[in-house]
């Protein structure tokens, strides 16, 4: 859909003609709930303006009305390509609210989900950058591994794709053997396949002349807007909560923070790229530390708080102090202790946090999810000022702009 204006200019002037174009919300690009209104001279934008709510579905209200463990799948809807990170800092939340202390079992096997979620989270990103540059096959090459990550979240928690994945204190279950042998799999298989994906497009003429210059932004401008994560640090600022607000004992692993220098889509891409060779970095030494693990160590999956963990389900049906529990948790009768918390983690499109207040009722007085989708969105307009029609959709999907975040 688009229309004419006719802007006035001084008199003995050409008369100059701009159009206005929905970008969105029915293009494929704009996930079908967020609008861009552009205004054209030709083919070169003149301003954009971001319109979202169109799937607003009010899951701050919502968890104001649920106890703690029946929040966690609102979470994992909001970045919905790595929502297993969602779900983690979520628990952790809690869990600082509540003063539980995991055992660093807990926090290796919550590392390896963590980052094989980040990994996940790029990849799409990335193959779709390379889709929105003409190049289709990259994105299909990739995808058996996004595919093979999902089935190691359903050795672990039974789902895909919105996981409701761990528990309050730790996992619901065990990781299977079955879940072990997919990731050696992986991580036996998938660097050799990101290093062909690196090859088809890093040195890419087309897709270098695509992406190098196309909407960057300064550290400065960044940081201005609230910038976090990838975007930023292809901006050249090296902020990253894994390192500077360690959680889940990351301070126990060695990696790089891979930063770029012109935040165009072009250092966006190869930032992300880097950040899956640390994740796989990540994942080995994690893996490394839970083999070394002896004795009792080696097989716990989850702390000892009772009160906000279900029991196992055999014992519900023989034990009567687990079949209180279970009622206690799934009726929503444990009151939380009062207090306030903040607490985030690095997802994949940056700063995921948890702003929590507590009246010590049952359920939160107050929550708010810190997107940071929401956050890269408001500056599109800046991003886009002056390039191309062609720019507005790869500027786009090099923010990674999830709906679920930006629309929670």
């Amino acid at each position: 859909m688009s229309t004419e204006q006719h802007i006035k200019l001084p008199e003995g002037s050409i008369e100059k003609t701009t159009t206005t174009l929905n970008l969105g919300p029915t293009h494929p690009a704009t996930h079908g709930v967020f609008q861009n209104i552009l205004e054209l001279d030709g083919e070169r934008i003149v301003s954009a303006e971001q319109t979202v709510g169109y799937i607003h579905r009010a899951f701050e209200k919502l968890a104001e009305r649920r106890p703690l463990y029946q929040i966690t799948t609102l979470t994992d809807r909001l970045n919905y390509c790595s929502s297993p990170i969602n779900n983690m800092g979520w628990h952790l939340t809690c869990e600082k609210l509540l003063g539980v202390k995991t055992p660093k079992r807990v926090d290796y096997l919550r590392v390896i989900i963590m980052e094989l979620s980040r990994i996940s989270d790029h990849l799409i990103c990335n193959s779709v950058v390379g889709v929105d540059s003409g190049a289709f096959t990259g994105f299909l090459y990739v995808m058996q591994y996004r595919e093979l990550i999902y089935e190691i979240y359903e050795e672990v928690c039974g789902s895909r794709l919105t996981t409701n994945m761990g528990r309050i204190g730790g996992f619901e279950r065990n990781f299977t053997q079955a879940a072990w042998e997919k990731l050696d799999r992986f991580m036996a298989e998938y660097p050799a396949v990101l290093k062909e994906f690196e090859h088809l497009f890093t040195r890419n003429r087309i897709f270098m002349e695509r992406t190098i210059g196309a909407g960057p932004i300064s550290a400065e401008r960044a940081l201005n807007y609230g910038f976090t994560g990838p975007n930023l640090r292809a901006a050249g600022a090296d902020y990253d909560v894994r390192v500077h607000t360690p959680y889940s004992s990351y301070e126990d692993f060695e990696f790089d923070i891979p930063v770029g220098k012109t935040g165009d889509c072009y250092d966006r891409f190869l930032v992300r790229n880097g950040e899956m060779w640390q994740s796989m970095r990540i994942i080995e030494q994690a893996y490394r530390k839970i083999q070394d693990m002896k004795g009792a160590e080696a097989d716990v999956y989850h702390a000892d708080v009772p009160e906000y963990y279900l029991p196992a389900k055999e014992d519900v049906y023989t034990k009567m102090e687990a079949l209180i529990w279970h009622f206690k948790i799934i009726m929503g009768e444990t009151e939380i202790p009062p207090g306030e918390v903040y607490c985030s983690v690095e997802g994949g499109n940056g700063e995921v946090g948890y702003y929590l207040i507590s009246d010590g009722g049952r359920t939160p007085y107050r929550l708010h999810f810190r997107r940071p989708c929401f956050i890269y969105y408001q500056a599109y307009s800046e991003l886009t000022q002056g390039a191309m029609l062609s720019d507005a959709i790869i500027v786009m999907s090099s923010l990674n702009l999830i709906a679920g975040e930006m629309d929670a």
